[in-house]
């Protein structure tokens, strides 16, 4: 018998659109497929040149940093351009606006990229990105965003979707280590300096600062590994500020060997760290913040936004995110909605937050239909765990995977589940419990099928959960229902009646 050979076509390809960010420390490109809400990034690789060392000395770009940037932006230019990227553009920041060569440097390498748009950036433009990128995965943001660089700090204002007051200032890492010679003492005295020249700091105080750029990723990062942290995912990630100047104090005490420990990239970034960690204790100081969010996002998902996905900025990302796993792992359309209105008679266990959230769990809730039957409930759990979308803060992606986990029958202390269990409190467990449950009871009841689930509807009478069907719905009340039936009034302390009715029904 010949081999099965598949005929292979060519399909076309999502649009794709590639930025090179050549900052003051180290030089990245991007490429984003489609235009969506939810940035997908296909290609992410940075090289450290250090292009700003030494300009507070000699006024100029560093020569060796200058040299690899040739060869850097060759090879991304090469694959940009066989993965047909449009726009592709790229731009240039402190340390090339900065420096007296800056422009010539620029002309040079628009010699070997021809055709492809070169910009030197502004500090506002700089700061108005990277705002732009906070706010692309967090639209609610409010407060103020600190974006940490090689040769800037740039700070603005966030609210209702606008930005506002944006400031740049000479702080970033290796920009305030030559400025300060090396000598933390001095730079603490140059930071203070410095934030006092922007009038509208004290404006953030109350509010939330939002912390972007590298060396505070860096920060955060070693303070997961430090407090062992159960999630491994740095954006969203969020702090009280006696947490953030605890983490501050921890790091500037100099844990040295704890640090050596950990991996090579978080090593490379350990000269630059203490001075974020001294632009953060001060920045706290003058801000006030209610809390400190680490945001991954910034700069290149900003210019992403205001160039590729401008026309789907008014979508809301978590909901984007939802339909589009649906669409990929589910089953139905459909189903979702119907799913949120049988559920509702959740809503008095709930927050007002977790209505919202327990509605987005229903477009996740068929999310492990093409998995194997003995690990659809693990599967499920990491899948939302680790959705690729930056929308959904810590809480959000624990509570849903538990949602998700339950749904596919998970056992309560499964171990796969105990690491991220502490990211919520006892009632929100039992919440996430309950939905789980009452999704996999609607599941048996319909076996994914929206019209089987019409007719059929649950209410809380006193202390009775009844389970309300149609005459028509009969046929579908079998044992494994009366099971998880039971199974969901045990979980929410109750017990279980079921009713046939006559009136229609359903959430």
């Amino acid at each position: 018998m010949s081999p099965y050979e598949p005929e292979i076509t060519e399909t076309s390809l999502l649009p794709r659109s590639a930025l090179i960010d050549l900052g003051s420390n180290s030089t990245r490109m991007v490429i984003f497929e489609g235009v969506s809400r939810n940035p997908l990034t296909i290609f992410n690789e940075k090289a450290v040149l250090k292009l700003g060392k030494g300009l507070t000395q000699t006024g100029k770009l560093n020569a060796q940093g200058m040299k690899l940037a040739l060869d850097v932006v060759r090879r991304f230019n090469t694959i940009a351009r066989a993965m047909g990227a449009t726009p592709y553009e790229v731009m240039a920041t402190a340390a090339v606006r900065d420096a007296t060569n800056g422009a010539d440097f620029i002309a040079g390498l628009q010699n070997h990229l021809p055709g492809v748009p070169i910009r030197i950036i502004s500090g506002e433009e700089e700061a108005e990105y990277s705002a732009t990128g906070v706010l692309c995965s967090i639209p609610d943001a409010f407060g103020t965003v600190a974006d940490i660089g090689g040769g800037s700090l740039e700070l603005i204002r966030v609210k209702e979707g606008k930005v506002e007051g944006a400031k740049t200032l000479k702080l970033g890492v290796i920009r305030l280590s030559d400025r300060a010679e090396g000598n933390l003492v001095k730079a603490r005295k140059i930071v203070e300096d410095d934030l006092k020249t922007v009038s509208w700091l004290s404006v953030g105080k109350g509010k939330a600062l939002y912390l972007v750029g590298g060396a505070f990723r860096a920060l955060a990062q070693l303070y997961m590994h430090h407090t062992k942290y159960p999630l491994n995912i740095i954006h969203y990630y969020t702090l009280s500020p006696a947490k953030a100047q605890e983490m501050v104090t921890w790091f500037l005490s100099g844990p040295t060997k704890e640090i050596q420990n950990y991996s090579a990239d978080l090593l490379k970034r350990l000269e630059d760290i203490p001075y974020a960690a001294i632009v953060l204790k001060r920045l706290m100081q003058e801000v006030q913040p209610s809390e400190i969010i680490f945001s991954t996002e910034g700069l290149r998902e900003g210019w992403y936004m205001q160039k590729v996905a401008f026309s789907v900025a008014a979508e809301e990302p978590r909901q984007q995110m939802a339909y589009e796993m649906c669409k990929k792992f589910g089953r139905s359309m459909q189903l979702p909605r119907i799913l949120a209105k049988w559920t509702d008679f959740l809503r008095p266990y709930e927050k007002p937050s977790q209505t919202a959230l327990r509605e987005l769990a229903c477009w996740f809730s068929d999310i492990g239909a093409l998995d194997h039957p003995a690990y659809r409930a693990e599967e499920g759990y990491r899948r939302l765990l680790l959705l690729p979308s930056m929308s959904f803060n810590h809480y959000e992606r624990v509570y849903l995977a538990m949602v998700v986990a339950m749904r596919y029958g998970a056992d309560l202390n499964a171990p796969f589940m105990q690491p991220t269990r502490k990211l919520l409190g006892e009632e929100d467990i039992m919440r996430a419990q309950a939905l789980g449950l009452s999704l996999r009871l609607a599941y048996t009841i319909c076996g994914g099928t929206p019209d089987l689930l019409e007719g059929t509807g649950i209410a809380i009478e006193g202390k009775k959960l009844t389970l309300q069907h149609l005459p028509s719905r009969v046929a579908v009340m079998g044992e494994s229902v009366k099971r998880r039936m039971s199974r969901l009034a045990q979980a929410l302390n109750l017990k279980v009646k079921i009713a046939e009715t006559g009136e229609e029904c359903g959430g």
